[in-house]
């Protein structure tokens, strides 16, 4: 198997450690403490306010998969029940509950180091044309360094999913047709994907057609030798695109920041949910010293 690139590891690296705030029980609770009710407030509030008080459109826009009749259910009704400046203190307070277990054990200086050698990542992604990211690039560092552990693995997180998609759209794909074909190459089922991003049977089915007519699916819905090629070209380019910061940080520094970094995200799979709905493989798998290679 080719060895995985640094932008590949580092991600399944620092993705668990964000997305405690989607699966978390301390950051699920936080959101009804906070009055919202229903998984999708919550989600939307949290993922949302770096950008401010927006309506469905940059939401639909920027988020890619999610079904605009699903984003118009939540937006901007939920910014009547809590303001964006609010949704960022709870997200945050909620991260912070979550991996406040996780690291109680960790030696306080390793901690220290690896907060700052995240901020020194984060603060170093290019911003140009990734909404998602600027946004959360933009808001004021907390100081304790576990939040700031939290925050730097969200503005990278973000970052690569503006690379992503912007990967997505050159590969000339819409939405429902990412994740038609992301079910036809397997790892879950299509149930799972219409319930968690709100596309009807219509749309899906139709989406499907889209993608036989490209060649992308054969007649039964298995992806052709084009689909599996132009996977393997789209998992680069978001590499590629995702690898600045590792890049600019340098060699030794990006493995000091796995070895520290692999441990919290081990600690935090049991929190999250298998498979993961952005394909972050479980970080359990890796190995323990979570070295990146040189690719």
């Amino acid at each position: 198997m080719a060895e995985r690139s640094v932008a590949q590891q580092m991600w399944r690296l620092f993705e668990p450690v964000h997305a405690v705030t989607y699966f978390a029980p301390a950051c699920l609770q936080a959101w009804q403490d906070a009055g919202l009710r229903g998984y999708w407030r919550g989600y939307f509030a949290g993922r949302v306010a770096p950008l401010g008080p927006v309506g469905p459109g940059p939401v639909v826009g920027s988020f890619f998969g999610f079904a605009p009749a699903m984003v118009a259910r939540a937006l901007p009704d939920v910014w009547t029940r809590i303001a964006p400046e609010k949704a960022l203190a709870v997200r945050l307070g909620a991260a912070r509950a979550a991996l406040g277990p996780l690291v109680a054990e960790i030696d306080q200086a390793e901690l220290a180091e690896l907060a700052g050698l995240l901020r020194a990542a984060a603060a170093r992604v290019p911003v140009a044309g990734r909404v998602l990211g600027a946004a959360n690039a933009a808001l004021p560092w907390p100081e304790d360094p576990l939040e700031i552990i939290w925050h730097a693995a969200t503005v990278l997180r973000e970052h690569r999913g503006d690379g992503h998609v912007a990967a997505l759209v050159t590969a000339g794909l819409d939405g429902p047709e990412s994740l038609v074909w992301r079910v036809s190459r397997g790892g879950t089922d299509r149930a799972f994907y219409q319930q968690i991003r709100g596309w009807t049977d219509d749309e899906w089915d139709a989406a499907a057609d889209r993608l036989r007519t490209r060649g992308w699916l054969d007649p039964t819905g298995t992806p052709t030798d084009a689909a599996l090629g132009a996977a393997r070209e789209l998992e680069a380019t978001t590499d590629r695109l995702a690898r600045s910061p590792w890049d600019t940080l340098g060699p030794d520094a990006t493995r000091r920041t796995a070895a520290l970094l692999a441990p919290i995200a081990q600690a935090a799979a049991p929190l999250l949910l298998w498979p993961n709905p952005v394909g972050v493989p479980d970080p359990r798998g890796e190995p323990s010293t979570g070295q990146p290679g040189a690719g």
